[in-house]
């Protein structure tokens, strides 16, 4: 789950302790037959550690710089974030993209900082616009291997496939759609050392893990997992699957 900046720091606190009351108490997160992340914001994230110990709840950040030290005025750190407890930090969302103009050699970089710093990468990939599900995927796949090239092995890889178009939207990207793209993507992301995971996110909610018939291995939350209740219906449904 990424909450971008929609929750302030009490609010992201508050809402990390209700996660963790649902967490402590879901025997299919307590068993570990369903993984969960957050990545708060950076102001947000001491409150959201603290209120998720004793969960197997992992907490990451929302964006690194490309350099551990430096004269980076206003950058974070993949060092600093892995000395106080991030485990996961997302890279190359549509927004990062888009709104902060990062290209491919600056995800790459990110990467290489995060591999480094021993923190899983959430790598976003997606097509800006709806096509063919084999055009659309081979754009992504375009992106995975260029972000990925020269990176080397890293333990863990998620790759969250979001559709650009369907980001902020009422409703996730047709299933039909997403299982092809996903199909491709299974077939094409290939890497060494570790394990890598496809997951889907834009607009995902309750309801989409099951559309999706076991094509991803898990959804990438955001506005939709904002309310508990909500989130605790999704983990059922993917407790239900798995």
């Amino acid at each position: 789950m990424s909450l971008k900046s929609y929750l302030g720091v009490e609010q992201s606190r508050r809402w990390a302790a209700e996660i963790a009351r649902i967490a402590r108490t879901h025997a299919a997160v307590r068993s570990g037959a369903v993984e969960v992340f957050v990545l708060p914001s950076l102001p947000a994230f001491p409150g959201v550690r603290d209120a998720l110990v004793r969960t197997k709840v992992r907490v990451g950040a929302q964006d690194l710089h490309t350099d551990d030290r430096g004269a980076h005025t206003g950058a974070v750190s993949g060092a600093d974030l892995h000395e106080i407890g991030c485990r996961l930090v997302e890279i190359g969302h549509a927004e990062r993209r888009t709104v902060f103009g990062e290209g491919p050699d600056v995800a790459r970089a990110k990467m290489r900082a995060a591999v480094r710093n021993q923190l899983t990468p959430v790598l976003c990939i997606g097509e800006p616009e709806r096509s063919d599900p084999a055009a659309a995927a081979s754009r992504c796949l375009e992106q995975v291997r260029s972000i990925l090239a020269g990176v080397g092995e890293m333990t863990e890889l998620l790759v969250a496939y979001e559709p650009e178009w369907a980001i902020g939207r009422p409703t996730p990207a047709p299933p039909a759609y997403v299982r092809e793209v996903a199909a491709f993507l299974r077939a094409g992301i290939t890497r060494t050392g570790g394990g890598t995971r496809l997951i889907y996110g834009g607009s995902a909610q309750r309801g989409t893990l099951t559309e999706l018939s076991g094509a991803v291995d898990g959804l990438f939350l955001g506005r939709f997992a904002h309310d508990p209740a909500s989130f605790a219906g999704i983990l059922d449904e993917a407790a239900a699957l798995s």
